[in-house]
């Protein structure tokens, strides 16, 4: 992985963790928590859709896989906080 790719997953990262939190619960969850919620959402999103046999190229795609991925995440841990 390249420094270039590394950057541009952690901006698809706190992109998509910071979509979540504005859906889920009306908010960012701040940088740190936006990128990690992200990050865990990727690939939760990259492995439930990669199951399914669908993938995304474009950045488009790969934003929406994680926000899916990231939302599923807050679910899960919505569970946990009970």
């Amino acid at each position: 992985m390249t420094l270039q790719n590394f950057v541009l997953f952690l901006i698809l990262g706190a992109l998509a963790g910071w979509i979540s939190g504005l859906i889920a619960k009306g908010r960012g969850f701040g940088l740190a928590g936006n990128v990690i919620v992200g990050i865990v959402g990727a690939f939760l999103g990259g492995f439930g859709f990669g199951l399914l046999g669908i993938s995304a190229h474009s950045f488009i795609g790969q934003l929406i896989f994680a926000v899916i991925g990231a939302l599923l995440f807050l679910w899960l841990l919505s569970f946990i906080k009970k």
